[in-house]
Formats: C-alpha cells, structure tokens, sequence
C-alpha cells in the first residue's frame, strides 16, 4: 500500500474520508501535517509519521497525555495508528504566538508572560518516570552537531575539551528536582487561546521529544528563539512571570538560562547546517540570530570556560 493510500484508509476509519485538506507548516523532522476541514465545519490535524523515515507517533501520544493530565492544552488524540504512523488531533487553530506578537506588537509581553505562567503550571508536575533525563553529561554529549556539521575542523580536542567545560558548568549549578521539559517551547510552537482559562490559554505543540531536565531549559528555549527576535520587554516579562509563580532566585535562574541557552544554541547551529546539508537551506537565514544569542550567553561568568574551549568558533559567515 503506498502512503497515500494508507493515509486515506485512516481517515475513512476516522470519519474522515470526505473532509477537504490543506498542508500545513511542519517542523524540521519527516513529519507531515494536514488541516482536515469536514462540511459540517469540524476541523482536525493529521500527522503524517512515516515509520519508514524513523518516525514514531507514540511519544506524542504518552506525552499529550501527560499534558492534558496536568491541565493544559496539548492537541486531543482523536483517533490513531501508531503501526502506520497516523495521528488525529484537536486542531488548535492559527493563532501563534508568534503571529499574534509580529500582528500586534504591544501584547508581546502579556503573550510571553502567559508563557512563562503556563511553564511554571507545568513544572508543578512531576515528569513520568520513564521520561528520558536529560543530564549535565548528555546535554554536553548533545553538541556533537556543531562539530560534525558546523566547524567540522574543530572536531577532535576542541570537541572534548568544549563537551567537558560544558558539563563540568552545568554540575556546577545548583541541583534541582526534574522538571518536565518540552524542550522547543518557543513562540512558534505555542498557541493563543485567549477562550481558555488560566494556563490552559497557551496550547502546546511540538513536543514530542520531551525529557525531564532543569527546570530554566524552556525558559531559555522561550526567551533565546532562534526563529525571531524576543524583545527585551517580552523576554523579562516571561522571566518574571515564571520567577513569580515558582518562587527561584533570579540570579541563579540567569546563570542556568545562559548556561542552558549556550548549550542548546550550539547544538541548534550544527542541526541548522546539517539541515542544509540535506537540502533545506532556509534555516541558514536563522544562524546570525543564533550567533548573536550565543555570544551574549557565552558572555556570562556562568560559561566562561566554555567560551574559552570556544574561543576560535567560526561566525555563520565563515563557517564552512
């Protein structure tokens, strides 16, 4: 059976065989997605996850389930193959939050305080136990990219000494519980749900690679976006909304931030230049961004041995 048709068989089963379609913006990963629109006016997603690229819909759907368990609004599973890679979802609308702060640039900051309130309602869940952790050691392991595709002529001895400063600043942080970590909570994955009640109003996507880590990592994914420019006001509107509602040091929460920031924006250089590798050389446009935002973070006391095994990093323009 080729894709398509395995596509139509789920939907027919579904109830939805006769609802017109529309492609929809996707992620970086193989997966598709479709706007199912009945005549009745009912709306739905389909994910399209080809086990056949690597893809698996069962992570989405244990961390879904975890979301809507906690009180927020992650999309319904309303029907599914996980054999054939086929999800059915609530379909959240249009209403990004970055669409709505690029049309309306003076909410931007209430949009991203509701973020950083909705954050805080989550991290007051403690992750599944078999979520995978997200340790000092694997968050350092998991800038191997930026060697491999990057600045492939710093492999070797800058990799390992750059891995071991990183790890060795992340030990160096205060402990702290596991917190549930979406990992791509940034203004493109969240939408606006103004309907909605209290955390409820952010409803989530993208996150199906969920880990249990340190609590300040979406924060920093939220404030360091790599697809548009958070402006300062926005940015400490979401700090302090989240700071507010947990209770933690701001001191310490800017040190893991930068910290956090500088690791994820690392490995977010290499898997940009390996996307262009692989043929999608629109996430070029994004690394000047990254670089900004990872200069500023490497400039913290907190990562100063990290930039120091850094020192001779390539700019996005001389990179290979």
């Amino acid at each position: 059976m080729t894709r398509e048709a395995a596509h139509r068989a789920f939907l027919s089963v579904a109830g939805w065989a006769e609802a017109d379609t529309a492609p929809l913006a996707g992620d970086a990963s193989a997966r598709r997605y479709l706007r199912l629109t009945r005549h009745d006016g009912a709306r739905a997603v389909l994910m399209d996850a080809d086990p056949a690229t690597g893809e698996d819909v069962r992570p989405f759907r244990r961390v879904a389930e975890f979301l809507r368990g906690a009180g927020l609004s992650a999309p319904e599973v309303l029907a599914a193959d996980d054999i054939a890679g086929f999800l059915l979802l609530e379909d959240l609308g249009d209403a990004l939050v970055a669409r709505a702060a690029e049309e309306r640039p003076a909410t931007e900051p209430a949009l991203y305080a509701a973020a950083g309130e909705t954050l805080a309602a989550l991290q007051r869940h403690a992750p599944p136990a078999d979520w995978p952790r997200a340790t000092p050691g694997s968050l350092a392991k998991a800038v191997a990219p930026l060697f491999t595709h990057y600045a492939p002529d710093l492999g070797g001895v800058r990799q390992t000494a750059t891995e071991a400063a990183l790890r060795e600043a992340l030990e160096a942080l205060p402990r702290e519980a596991p917190a549930p970590v979406l990992r791509d909570f940034h203004a493109e994955n969240l939408v606006w749900l103004p309907e909605r009640a209290g955390p409820a109003r952010l409803g989530l996507l993208d996150f199906q690679d969920a880990v249990a880590g340190h609590p300040a990592y979406d924060l920093a994914s939220l404030t360091r976006d790599a697809r548009r420019d958070v402006s300062p006001e926005a940015a400490e509107a979401a700090l302090a909304a989240w700071l507010a509602a947990t209770g933690r040091a701001r001191a310490e929460t800017a040190a893991a931030m930068a910290l956090l920031a500088v690791q994820r924006n690392l490995r977010i250089l290499g898997i940009f230049a390996r996307l262009a590798e692989a043929g999608k050389p629109r996430y070029l446009a994004l690394m000047p961004r990254v670089w900004r935002q990872l200069q500023a973070d490497l400039a913290h006391p907190a990562a100063a041995d990290v930039a120091r095994a850094l020192a001779d990093l390539p700019a996005p323009r001389d990179a290979a």
